[in-house]
């Protein structure tokens, strides 16, 4: 991303080359976001609450979990359309989600959990999905 041609285009219609300071890297855990900044050194790296009020063109969510069942603190936390909202809303240019795909194969248990779902569902219909080879 960090790449010589690789540019976004601000409110005023600006081409602005794309530095570690336009990209903001979310993930839900603080114990992910230890893990991401050893291996992104450089890069503005917090949980969905350090962020609040703030933008970048860029923005990453590492939903962090390989599924609902893995989540520490459970579907209710990982899934709540709360912190997706502020996670994805950061973003002036663009969203990225990084998730294993198991993360859309939830099991839920209440209307309410339902409902989670399908926005984290709804967001990845209407996304362009990337699929990263193994």
């Amino acid at each position: 991303m960090l790449a010589e041609n690789i540019t976004w285009i601000d409110r005023e219609g600006k081409s602005l080359k794309l530095q570690k300071e336009d990209i903001l890297i979310i993930a839900p855990y603080n114990a992910q976001v230890s893990v991401l900044r050893e291996a992104l050194p450089g890069f503005s790296i917090g949980t969905v609450d350090k962020f609040q009020g703030q933008e970048a063109p860029v923005v990453i969510y590492s939903m962090t979990s390989s599924s609902s069942e893995d989540a520490p603190r459970g579907m209710n936390f990982l899934y709540n359309p709360n912190r997706m909202n502020v996670a994805t809303s950061r973003a002036k240019c663009i969203s990225i989600l990084v998730s294993a795909p198991k993360i859309f194969e939830v099991e839920c248990n209440t209307i309410e959990q339902m409902k989670w779902a399908n926005g984290l569902c709804m967001y990845r219909e209407m996304a362009c999905q990337v699929d990263i080879p193994q």
